[in-house]
């Protein structure tokens, strides 16, 4: 069997990894490339291999870093199964229709306002393409063994990190490979902890936050903080926020510090369509959380649900105090950036900037302190307070990766760390070869490997 490293390796997005045996193949994984221009313009190569050849998809979770070229493939050719978790499906549903959709509207507003080099701008995707995606989907159990193509079977174990989000056991040619996928934390108050894995001939496993620690800080505290000094100065505090996942995260604090009345009696809007229809799938899905019922519903309810584009926009005309929670998660798109153009340039307000920021993306440029960022073809100026909050990711940190490398019984025969930055994937290899003495090593974009039994 063979490995070939397609994306996030090297990098933390665009998560892709393709298996050759016995002359099929099947990709686990199918994500967009984020952050760095260098690193979005692998959306656009040729993927690679004829996809006629392609046998079959399985997905780790919904978010587009591991889902979102799908539509690529689907438009270019591919018809066969996508397997994942059933809310990874429903997710899907959600995320890639937007996706789609968001695309569309930008490469619409660039060339009528003619800032990009392009011409015409077109969308990597329409969200025909994505509509076309999503009839290939195929729910899959969890523990449930299930042969995605002769000779190779997968399972599915629960990851935390967001609802319906896997770690991916594949099975063939007498071995045993486990994908990690984006595993979630230890004490998440939402998702459950990842399962264990006793055992796997190779293993690859995430590195988001494979070179630090997350703040031990009481995050509702922190939030509140933020948010009580910004109401008494008048003003509004933005949250850029992933619509699934850290959104419901979110509101499910806010909702405990309204119960407590820890922050004011403020108006909350939860500006983003796909965040709504995701966290009502947490009421569909309960079983796949923690929450109690009466938690779920307090959460799917504090907020003002925005809608239509009139409404987004009415919120720049906010003169009182108020917490705005809107995609996406790193400033990358969405409706957050049009709220970014008009709150960021004053000092009153406030951008709470929560977990990881990927390279290049304009999060990371807000919290490494950009004195403005581009948006929409021209500069708007930063002078609002920032925070970023570390303590809301829904990635285990390192020390929660070791933890879950601990599990292992006994050693793989080789594990290969993925989905991080540089400094983060390699210093998560010296602790896995440090401390667990295992053979361990960093891929590089497009590496192949012949797995050995």
């Amino acid at each position: 069997m063979r490995i070939s490293f397609l994306g996030a390796a090297g990098t933390v997005t665009g998560s892709k990894y393709l298996l050759q045996h016995e002359g099929r193949h099947v990709l686990v994984d199918c994500g967009l490339f984020q952050g760095y221009k260098q690193l979005r313009q692998h959306n656009w190569e040729a993927f690679g291999l004829p996809l006629r050849e392609l046998d079959a998809i399985v997905l780790t979770h919904a978010h587009l870093d591991h889902s979102g070229y799908l539509p690529v493939l689907v438009r270019n050719g591919y018809r066969g199964p996508v397997y994942a978790t059933a809310a990874t499906c429903e997710l899907a549903k959600i995320l890639l229709r937007d996706s789609g959709r968001l695309q569309e509207e930008e490469a619409a507003y660039a060339n009528r306002h003619g800032y990009s080099k392009h011409s015409p701008a077109l969308p990597l995707y329409t969200e025909r393409d994505a509509e076309q995606a999503l009839k290939l989907l195929h729910p899959v159990q969890l523990q449930h063994r299930v042969e995605v193509v002769p000779g190779m079977h997968i399972q599915l174990r629960g990851a935390g990190h967001i609802l319906g989000a896997a770690t991916v056991q594949v099975d063939a040619a007498g071995m045993t490979l486990v994908f990690s996928g984006d595993l979630g934390r230890m004490q998440d108050p939402v998702m459950f902890a990842p399962q264990s894995i006793e055992q796997a001939d190779y293993l690859l496993v995430e590195s988001t936050y494979g070179d630090r620690l997350h703040s031990r800080d009481d995050p509702e505290q922190q939030l509140a903080d933020v948010i009580n000094r910004t109401a008494q100065r008048g003003g509004i505090t933005l949250v850029p926020s992933f619509a699934v996942g850290r959104a419901q995260l979110l509101m499910y604090h806010l909702y405990r510090l309204h119960q407590r009345q820890a922050i004011p009696d403020l108006p909350i809007y939860l500006n983003s369509p796909m965040a709504t229809d995701a966290t009502h799938l947490y009421q569909r899905f309960r079983s796949d959380h923690r929450l109690s019922r009466e938690e779920c519903e307090g959460m799917c309810h504090v907020a003002h649900i925005v809608r239509s584009t009139q409404e987004s926009m009415a919120l720049d005309s906010l003169k009182t105090p108020a917490v705005i929670i809107a995609a996406s998660g790193m400033a990358t798109g969405g409706r957050v950036l049009y709220h970014l153009k008009v709150l960021a340039p004053d000092p009153a307000n406030s951008l709470l900037i929560p977990g990881f920021q990927a390279g290049g993306t304009r999060g990371a440029q807000i919290i490494a302190g950009a004195e403005s960022v581009r948006i929409h073809g021209r500069e708007v100026p930063i002078r609002a307070e920032v925070t970023a909050m570390q303590n809301l990711s829904a990635h285990a940190d390192a020390d929660e990766i070791m933890q879950w490398l601990r599990g292992f019984k006994r050693p793989p025969k080789h594990t290969y760390v993925v989905h991080g930055e540089a400094n983060a994937a390699d210093t998560l290899r010296r602790r896995i070869s440090l401390e667990l003495g295992w053979s361990v090593s960093v891929p590089e974009y497009r590496d192949s490997v012949e797995l050995q039994p």
